[in-house]
């Protein structure tokens, strides 16, 4: 006997349009048209008969119906909205508490959403990784239309998290801008599933502690150096352990790094140049100092000068081209303020520079009693042979101006 295998009945055209438009299964297309040449309406309809929530027999008996309208993913850059002609039904079993109900479709879309399932996904998805504002901005470009609200409220509906209050153990908080340099929110992940859990109003020390006092399975609060939410975690989560994360350690770590680098580099690097090379390089280095100090004050004075017209900190950055933190700076001084040096290890030479002055000026040139001087003063420094290590000590009085223009330059170590 010889088995025989049917081919599949292809499908129509007509069949394989109303598939490719329909939001899922048990939904029938009635009719697709454009509207204003820019949305699709969908009208679809459900199953000619309904099955209890409560009971799970069948019903053929309808008791009316409503249209629910959807949102759907757009086609080519148009958006398409579903006109879903919903049924009601009577149920006729008799031990049954509940007579009348309404067709449910979870493989389409949830009660009381106005997007179908597929799009809600999507919605989330870009709300995740670029936010309300720049999410709502892609949206609309790609032909779905949402505002940056309902993109926070999806992030929101689709965060399982959010609701369990009883099952959160590791915690980290940090601070957000609701906006750029004016307004400040905090922020809770569960760092155990990488998800948001919540979203306060403020920056405030009250409003994370009480937060924390709703959850007391929290067992370790992830956090960064600021004091307010140390003393939240420490007031309405004493039982858990405050830690850093990553991130900010690698911050504190780089911070640390290039200061001390910084120092390094200001204390032992030196142009070996001649004395002419030096002094015309110093002269330079004490004119462009003097330039850029009259540009900061010309910059400082157009800036008061717009401010006093009453112009706000946007207008001023648009006709300046000047960042508005940069502009809130400058205007709450009332003169140019210099630049910050770079911090002195307290065990350098450089530090010393006040005693290493006064040492000059007193004709003290030794450069081995220097160190020494120095060193007895905190100095981490070893003195070697030759005279290797007291050079070192009197590098800052060898660059001195007045140090060139003794009438001799003979050191004795």
């Amino acid at each position: 006997m010889v088995n025989t295998v049917l081919a599949p009945r292809p499908l129509s055209a007509g069949m394989r349009a109303q598939l490719n438009w329909s939001p899922g299964p048990g939904v029938k297309i009635l009719g697709i048209t454009l509207q204003n040449e820019e949305n699709w309406v969908v009208s679809a309809a459900a199953k000619p008969v309904g099955i209890c929530p409560d009971c799970g027999m069948r019903s053929r008996h309808r008791h009316g119906w409503h249209n629910r309208r959807l949102q759907d993913l757009p086609v080519q850059g148009q958006a398409v909205n579903i006109r879903l002609a919903l049924s009601r039904w009577q149920c006729r079993y008799r031990k049954c508490e509940r007579r009348t109900f309404t067709d449910r479709l979870p493989e389409i879309a949830a009660p009381y959403v106005r997007r179908t399932g597929r799009m809600a996904e999507i919605v989330g998805l870009v709300g995740h990784r670029m936010g309300g504002r720049p999410g709502e901005n892609l949206m609309h470009r790609l032909g779905m239309l949402v505002s940056d609200d309902t993109i926070l409220r999806q992030l929101k509906r689709g965060n399982p998290a959010s609701t369990q209050k009883d099952t959160i153990r590791v915690v980290g908080i940090d601070d957000w801008s609701w906006r750029h340099s004016s307004r400040y929110g905090t922020i809770m992940v569960d760092l155990e599933r990488h998800s948001v859990v919540d979203v306060l109003e403020d920056r405030s020390v009250e409003s994370a502690k009480a937060w924390l006092q709703e959850r007391p399975t929290i067992e370790v609060v992830s956090r960064d150096r600021c004091g307010l939410y140390a003393q939240a975690a420490r007031e309405g989560a004493p039982q858990a352990r405050q830690v850093a994360d990553r991130f900010h350690l690698v911050q504190n770590l780089r911070e640390a790094i290039k200061e001390q680098m910084s120092v390094y580099g200001h204390a032992h690097v030196r142009p070996i140049l001649s004395e002419d090379a030096i002094a015309s390089a110093r002269s330079q280095q004490r004119r462009a100092r003097v330039a850029h100090r009259q540009s900061r004050q010309e910059i400082f004075d157009m800036l008061q000068a717009l401010r006093q017209q009453g112009l706000s900190y946007s207008e001023i950055a648009r006709r300046t081209g000047y960042e508005r933190r940069s502009i809130a700076n400058w205007l709450t001084s009332k003169a140019p303020r210099d630049r910050n040096r770079a911090a002195l290890n307290p065990t350098s030479p450089l530090y010393f520079e006040a005693f290493l002055a006064e040492c000059l000026k007193n004709g003290n040139r030794v450069g081995r009693h220097l160190f020494y001087d120095i060193k007895n003063r905190g100095v981490s420094a070893v003195l070697g042979p030759r005279r290797v290590a007291s050079v070192a000590a009197i590098l800052w009085v060898d660059g001195q101006p007045d140090a060139l223009l003794l009438p001799t330059r003979q050191f004795w170590f």
